[in-house]
């Protein structure tokens, strides 16, 4: 086991491992021939320091993935912002798609193609007999494709846009609330040239469209990413069982009274 000699001659912490290491640049500063240092073998030492470097590059240069749910209430705004740790040059030739699986709580906004034509969101329905009008309880899950764009305000940034809704949730017994957690998502990137050192974060290739308004078919490659939120979770008020028999007698209530008003206005019209 080796120890470390920083520049001003005190000594770091042990060189058993790069877990132990403080940083690769304070392991630079290790000063040749220092007393702490004699008979290190410094072939194997440069080994272990371009393993480092390259670890250290390799953390850097994952894609960061931010998923957050804004606005409040039932109607709310998925957004998805993708930051590549290493700037690469031309990596405007590439595209950054996002397959999300919205689960049974949440309904895509039906008016998708009216937001596309307002240049609001490139995003696409899969998932063929999507119903939004049952709960969510007799739903199932569903598949989408976001095309994200590229951020203006951000270098080698993407980011992507979708408004969902929630799905009526069945009555619970106590709390009046109930806790989602938004699924992961995948990322999908295509580029018009190779990039080697996207290989090493490419797990499988995905077919899928080549861009929203473009129906030939693209090999994708599925990129690993570092998520700054573990989990997004989102909390969403919901009735009381203890409730049901007071809302359906308002219900029912108010049913007969729309009725008789009705059948009111009718015969009173004939009979005049």
């Amino acid at each position: 086991m080796y120890h470390v000699s920083r520049p001003d001659g005190t000594v770091g912490q042990p060189l058993a491992g790069h877990n132990q290491v403080p940083g690769i640049m304070e392991v630079m500063f290790c000063r040749v021939g220092s007393p702490v240092l004699q008979g290190v073998d410094y072939a194997s030492l440069s080994l272990n320091l371009w393993a480092l470097d390259q670890e250290h590059r390799q953390h850097l240069g994952a894609f960061i993935l931010r998923q957050e749910v804004l606005k409040d209430g039932f109607h709310r705004d998925l957004v998805i912002k993708v930051k590549f740790g290493e700037s690469i040059e031309d990596l405007q030739t590439c595209q950054l798609l996002i397959k999300h699986y919205i689960q049974q709580d949440f309904f895509v906004d039906p008016e998708l193609a009216s937001l596309q034509e307002r240049n609001i969101t490139e995003a696409v329905m899969v998932s063929e007999n999507y119903n939004i009008e049952v709960p969510n309880y007799l739903s199932k899950e569903s598949e989408v494709l976001i095309y994200a764009r590229e951020d203006s305000q951000c270098i080698d940034c993407f980011q992507a846009f979708l408004p969902v809704h929630y799905r009526y949730h069945g009555p619970q017994s106590k709390d009046g609330e109930t806790f989602i957690v938004v699924n992961n998502l995948d990322l999908l990137m295509y580029c018009d040239q190779e990039f080697p050192i996207l290989k090493s974060w490419a797990q499988s290739e995905v077919a899928a469209p080549c861009a929203l308004k473009n129906k030939d078919i693209c090999k994708w490659n599925n990129m690993k990413y570092k998520s700054i939120y573990k989990n997004v979770t989102l909390r969403v008020p919901v009735g009381l069982t203890t409730h049901i028999p007071l809302v359906c007698s308002v219900t029912l209530l108010i049913t007969m009274l729309c009725v008789t008003l009705i059948l009111v206005a009718v015969y009173g019209h004939f009979s005049l």
